[in-house]
């Protein structure tokens, strides 16, 4: 079965907002989101490519009644509302975090379910990069997805580049579009991998089919880099 995935981006402000959306997620709300079903939960905070200072929150699910079940399970959780409760009562003139945008996202059939990097249990050191591509139609995303399901998460994995989700976007900003998380050692192993990645022969051939050029089935490709949060399981 396909996992589901909700993402979030908390956007802050320069301040105490960061701490403090730490100090939720890490006391009461992952532990909270675990006893709902859900996790590994990961938490990064934006390196470069956001609007800075965000964190982001991967909530994998392995269905989508479990995701919403997770919700009405917090509101009645005395512990999470006890331990988040400076958070979830912040006044309107201290507010605990500027906006909150999210997407509901729904695993590739190549990647059904969510891996966790091996360096996330040995505390070992990580980046991630964020990527989403956008399209101009559900026929053109679906096209995307195919060649991933098809070929391009092979050709990934051979050349370094390690995904932790795929998930087509069903409800969000910017649709349609298609986002995935990937993580590298550091910035050095990143662009090695994205360079051996872009040389693969395999991946000119796939490339060069017709209809599936990047300018046939995207229109932007956004790119954000990710540090993980003390707090995060991933």
């Amino acid at each position: 079965m396909q996992e589901v995935y909700e993402l979030r981006r908390y956007q802050l402000r320069f301040g105490s907002q960061a701490d403090r959306l730490d100090r939720f997620l890490s006391k009461a709300a992952i532990p909270a989101w675990n006893r709902a079903g859900l996790g590994p939960i990961g938490v990064f905070t934006s390196l470069l490519g956001a609007e800075i200072p965000s964190t982001y929150v991967v909530l994998p699910a392995p269905s989508l009644e479990v995701l919403i079940a997770a919700r009405s399970r917090l509101a009645g959780d005395a512990e999470f509302l006890e331990a988040g409760k400076d958070f979830l009562g912040a006044p309107v003139t201290d507010p605990a975090f500027d906006r909150l945008e999210s997407s509901l996202l729904v695993a590739l059939r190549g990647l059904p379910r969510l891996e966790v990097p091996l360096a996330a249990a040995k505390g070992g050191p990580r980046i991630f990069e964020l990527r989403r591509y956008e399209s101009h139609s559900d026929q053109a995303v679906a096209a995307k997805v195919g060649m991933f399901n098809s070929a391009e998460l092979e050709i990934f994995r051979r050349n370094g580049l390690r995904a932790v989700f795929f998930g087509e976007a069903l409800i969000g900003p910017r649709l349609p579009n298609l986002t995935y998380l990937l993580t590298f050692e550091d910035v050095n192993d990143r662009e090695e991998s994205w360079a051996a990645f872009r040389a693969d022969p395999e991946w000119r051939r796939l490339l060069a089919t017709p209809g599936l050029d990047n300018g046939d089935i995207l229109t932007t490709i956004q790119s954000v880099l990710l540090a993980p949060a003390a707090c995060s399981e991933i």
